[in-house]
């Protein structure tokens, strides 16, 4: 669209021109001296005219631009920023007076390594990928302070400073089993540095935390001492479990003996019982028990009797 407006201007603007040559007053065929003052005359108001065009031309074109999605213009006037910010799109400007700077207002990563130390003074690097946009109501201040050296002048240092404040709060350990709020920290502090300056940030990342040789070392040791002493108790409690499995065994085996033995004992004695009165019935003589009634023997039966 932009390319078919300054075709159409420059082509009006050059039809003019034209014709404006062309209609010098024409010299009499006749006359060789008429002839020559006409071509000089027409040759000179030809080069002025075409001057004329092409610098009309270029003040029209440099009037005239596009600002292409994910982007702002910062308009300059003689220099200084107006505070006019462009939108996507068709602009146009005062030309010669004012000129567009374009600034990207899309989401940018930014990689720094920062070098700092724990708590207990251990040595740590950090890799950071930090993920920003400018605040598209803001880019005319982000230029005017910073210009297109943001990165560098502003969010390297604050990187830096954000790491150096974060990690000093914890120890070399803890800035591994703890990764998650250490990043926190290093984010919300990127955050309010960063806002000040007109550029939000939209996510940050630790990509990797390194220690020094000999930190590295004594922490691959530790690990492995622990898991060894994690080992060995989960050996004993297995241990313990299996032992405590066979005593409960052996007082579930003594239970169901002695309940055996209570169940063989209530036999035995029943058995003894029915023995008992076999032995009773095989000595009776068929003859039934008396008693002394008086001076003679009664059967019990008859006192029975008599007792009804």
């Amino acid at each position: 669209m932009i390319g078919f407006l300054k075709f159409v201007v420059g082509l009006v603007v050059l039809i003019i021109g034209i014709t404006w040559a062309i209609n010098i007053k024409r010299p009499d065929i006749k006359d060789i001296g008429s002839i020559r003052k006409w071509t000089v005359n027409f040759s000179i108001k030809g080069l002025i005219t075409g001057v004329i065009l092409f610098v009309v031309i270029i003040i029209f074109l440099s009037s005239m631009g596009t600002i292409n999605a994910g982007h702002r213009g910062v308009v300059l006037t003689f220099g200084a920023v107006s505070g006019r910010v462009l939108n996507e799109g068709l602009y146009m400007v005062v030309p010669l007076i004012q000129s567009v700077e374009v600034m990207s207002v899309r989401v940018e990563a930014y990689e720094a390594s920062a070098a700092s130390a724990s708590r207990d003074l251990q040595e740590v690097s950090t890799k950071v990928t930090l993920n920003y946009w400018l605040d598209p109501l803001q880019v005319g201040v982000v230029y005017q302070t910073l210009g297109r050296a943001y990165e560098d002048r502003i969010i390297k240092p604050a990187i830096q400073e954000a790491v150096k404040a974060s990690t000093a709060q914890y120890d070399a350990e803890k800035l591994i089993t703890e990764r998650a709020k250490v990043k926190e920290m290093i984010e919300k502090y990127l955050r309010d540095r960063l806002i000040i300056h007109g550029i939000r940030v939209d996510a940050v990342s630790l990509t990797d935390f390194s220690f020094s040789p000999d930190f590295t070392k004594a922490i691959e040791a530790k690990v492995t001492a622990s898991q060894l002493a994690l080992k060995a108790q989960r050996d004993l409690e297995r241990i313990k479990t299996e032992a405590q499995q066979k005593i409960e065994s052996a007082k579930a085996e003594a239970e169901a003996l002695r309940l055996q033995k209570e169940q063989v004992t209530q036999v035995l004695i029943e058995l003894r019982k029915i023995e008992v009165q076999r032995l009773a019935i095989d000595k009776w003589d068929g003859h039934l028990p008396t008693v002394v009634a008086g001076d003679k023997l009664v059967p019990i039966m008859d006192v029975f009797s008599a007792g009804r």
